[in-house]
C-alpha cells in the first residue's frame, strides 16, 4: 500500500492495482448457454497447457493465455471477441468488490484465527493463558455442535473486500488505485467485480 494527497491535503490510504493485459476469449449467450457472460484471457501461456484448453483457444480463432475466467454480464453488454480490457473500464469514485486469496497463516490456536481473549495471565493460572476454554456443555448432549471455533489452518482461502472506492486511473501505466486494503499478498492475482452492494 501507499498513500496519496487530495486537493486539501488529506491523506488517503491506497493500493495500487495494475491492470494486465486481458482479452476477451469467449461470450456466453443466454439462448445457446443459458445465461450471458464473457470468458477472458489474461497472463502469458504455460509450457504445459493441456490440450482440452489449447482446443478451447483455437475454436475461438484466439492465443492461448495463461488464465481464464468468466464473468457474467447483461444481455445488452457490447464485448467483441479479442477486444482488450484495461483500467479504461473503472472511472475514479466507482465502487468496486476486489477478490483474491488471503495470506496464509498456518496452522493457528483461537487467538490468533478468532481473536480469542484466552485464559488469565497470572492468579494460579497454568498452561491456560492462550487456550480456548470450554468447547461444550456437559453430559448432555455430550458432544461438541459441528462449527465450533478451534484451532486450525488459518488463511489461504479466497476472500472478497466489498464497496472498494476508485480513486484514481492511470489508463497510461494500465493501473487503478484503490481506496483501503485488497485481499492477499504483494504482488498476488485479484479478480475485480462492480460492487453488488454499493451505490
Amino acid at each position: 500500500m501507499t498513500q496519496i494527497f487530495t486537493a486539501d491535503g488529506s491523506a488517503i490510504a491506497v493500493t495500487v492495482l495494475n491492470i494486465e493485459p486481458c482479452k476477451v476469449v469467449a461470450r456466453r449467450s443466454a439462448d445457446k448457454d443459458g445465461y450471458d457472460a464473457v470468458q477472458v484471457g489474461f497472463g502469458a501461456a504455460k509450457r504445459n497447457t493441456t490440450r482440452p484448453v489449447q482446443g478451447h483457444y483455437a475454436r475461438q480463432g484466439q492465443e492461448v493465455a495463461g488464465g481464464l475466467k468468466e464473468f457474467r454480464i447483461a444481455a445488452d453488454a457490447e464485448f467483441e471477441l479479442g477486444q482488450e480490457l484495461n483500467a479504461t473500464l473503472f472511472e475514479a469514485g466507482q465502487k468496486i468488490d476486489v477478490s483474491g486469496t488471503s495470506k496464509g497463516h498456518g496452522f493457528a490456536g483461537v487467538m490468533k484465527r478468532y481473536n480469542f481473549g484466552g485464559g488469565r495471565a497470572t492468579h494460579g493460572a497454568e498452561k491456560v493463558h492462550r487456550q480456548m476454554g470450554s468447547t461444550g456443555q456437559c453430559q448432555w448432549p455430550g458432544r461438541v455442535f459441528p462449527g465450533k471455533k478451534m484451532p486450525g489452518h488459518f488463511g489461504n482461502v479466497r476472500s472478497t473486500t466489498q464497496n472498494l472506492e476508485v480513486v484514481r486511473v492511470d489508463a497510461e501505466a494500465n493501473r487503478i488505485l484503490v481506496k483501503g486494503a485488497v485481499p492477499g499478498s504483494r504482488n498476488g492475482l485479484v479478480e475485480l467485480r462492480p460492487a453488488v452492494k454499493g451505490a
